[in-house]
């Protein structure tokens, strides 16, 4: 046997257990049909994404910048931008897996859409919270319930609306929780921010003090305070008078209606200016002392 012959043997044996078809196979074809869907791939999320980038900036100089004409005002354009921007992305996303589903796959268009109705309508009976979640989505924006950037209750959550999106609906609480809501449950809505706000102040003043010349005090700070704060108060503070006897002061309390949101600065201001001019026309406020009783028969460290 002349030498390698065993060698070439083998050879022929391995080459022989390979099928033809893999051997005809033309991966050349293959490579270049597999660059050009990877290439279809990443120039399609490239459009999605500049497509999403120009919306945006559209939607954006249209509803959020101050700078030219803008078509709602501002609580109300931001509220309609967040919504819009998350329908946008769903939208982009669907249409975006749809193209590359039918370039890798020789799905027909019409026949996915088909049976994406199909499948969308069995999944809607065991996904009802997600369609209810939606459909208050839209209810609260077309019946305005409430805007970016204003002051609500609902249900156990208090804070300013930070978003609003197709699904759900995030609340800032004051110590910076982030709290995010389904649509579908919100069901009851408290706005702070509609309207105008009562500002009440309530001041506690000793019975030996002479209350009619503390509420002329208050009457004066309360009119300089209107003429200070301006288009900020709806009707001007006044002096209502005692409201209550407590156990050992008079209330005296002061009511006026501000813009929303204005309400707590003017509570502020008047209790500062009041507590001020007390001190200035020698009118007390009330002063409480702690009394400690000791045994005098026990000796002190």
């Amino acid at each position: 046997m002349p030498y390698g012959g065993k060698g070439n043997n083998f050879y022929t044996m391995n080459v022989s257990l390979i099928p033809d078809d893999i051997l005809d196979f033309d991966w050349h074809k293959f490579g270049l049909a597999a660059l050009n869907a990877v290439l279809y791939v990443v120039v399609i999320l490239v459009l999605a994404r500049v497509t999403y980038g120009l919306l945006i900036y559209l939607l954006r100089r249209m509803l959020v910048d101050r700078k030219g004409k803008h078509l709602l005002d501002e609580r109300k354009g931001n509220t309609l931008f967040s919504l819009l921007r998350s329908m946008l992305i769903y939208g982009l996303t669907f249409t975006v897996i749809l193209h590359i589903l039918e370039r890798l796959f020789p799905i027909d268009t019409g026949t996915l859409l088909a049976s994406a109705s199909v499948l969308g309508v069995a999944l809607g009976f065991g996904s009802q919270s997600l369609v209810k979640d939606i459909i208050g989505g839209f209810f609260i924006l077309f019946e305005d319930q409430f805007s970016v950037g204003e002051l609500v209750k609902t249900g156990e959550f208090t804070g300013t609306i930070e978003e609003t999106g197709i699904r759900t609906t995030h609340i800032r609480a004051w110590g910076g929780e982030l709290h995010i809501i389904p649509n579908g449950s919100i069901t009851a809505v408290t706005n702070f921010s509609r309207g105008k706000m009562l500002a009440k102040v309530e001041i506690q003043v000793p019975y030996d003090e002479d209350l009619d010349r503390a509420m002329g005090v208050m009457s004066a700070v309360c009119e300089e305070v209107s003429a200070e704060f301006g288009e900020k108060i709806i009707d001007a503070p006044t002096v209502q008078g005692v409201t209550q006897f407590g156990e050992r002061n008079v209330v005296l309390r002061v009511i006026a209606f501000t813009q929303s949101n204005e309400q707590w600065s003017l509570e502020r201001e008047l209790r500062r200016r009041i507590h001020s001019a007390f001190l200035k026309e020698g009118i007390h406020t009330p002063q409480f002392q702690s009394i400690i009783m000791t045994d005098p028969m026990k000796p002190s460290s």
